[in-house]
């Protein structure tokens, strides 16, 4: 069975609202055991547990938290090289389109991919002109489909990915999916 982490940080509830829709998106792949963390209450302990780990932050000037990054800086500096391998993604939420979302989900990344971390995007359209090339992004409150089905697409494929490499179940491979019509 595969594990998940959603570690999130929240300053408005608008990232805390995107976790949960990255977890309905997780829950979507059968066999994962999903759990989520608001930044403040985690621990090395959670990041050890999991195989796939979706960060996600509010976007402070283009980048991730200052709580997010003191996680990263505090909590995890002790367990660098301990946490090798594992698969993860971001989601960022801003104050408005344009606000540096992107970016931020790119400095959540960077983070990941220092501490060992298989990072991916998500090359499929979430909706018309929705992509997630860097994570899930919404301005403000996730309050369009669009934006909805953005994070639950986000946690899918990190369940897809965490299904495939961890549990070794090829057939949940989105490439796969696609090929035989089921996606």
């Amino acid at each position: 069975m595969g594990k998940i982490l959603i570690l999130y940080h929240s300053a408005t509830g608008n990232t805390a609202k995107m976790a949960t829709l990255v977890v309905e998106g997780a829950e979507s792949i059968a066999g994962m055991e999903v759990r989520v963390r608001d930044v403040e209450a985690a621990t090395a302990e959670d990041v050890h547990w999991c195989d796939g780990l979706a960060v996600g932050s509010p976007t402070n000037m283009g980048i991730l938290s200052w709580k997010m990054k003191r996680f990263w800086d505090d909590v995890m500096a002790p367990h660098w090289m301990k946490v090798d391998g594992k698969i993860a993604c971001a989601f960022s939420s801003s104050g408005g389109w344009g606000g540096g979302n992107e970016l931020a989900c790119q400095s959540i990344l960077t983070v990941l991919m220092n501490f060992g971390f298989l990072v991916f995007g998500v090359t499929d359209y979430a909706a018309k002109l929705m992509t997630l090339h860097y994570g899930a992004v919404a301005a403000r409150e996730p309050r369009s489909d669009d934006v909805q089905d953005a994070c639950r697409t986000l946690g899918r494929r990190l369940a897809e990915w965490v299904a495939v490499y961890v549990d070794g179940r090829g057939e949940e491979h989105p490439l796969c999916k696609t090929r035989m019509g089921a996606e």
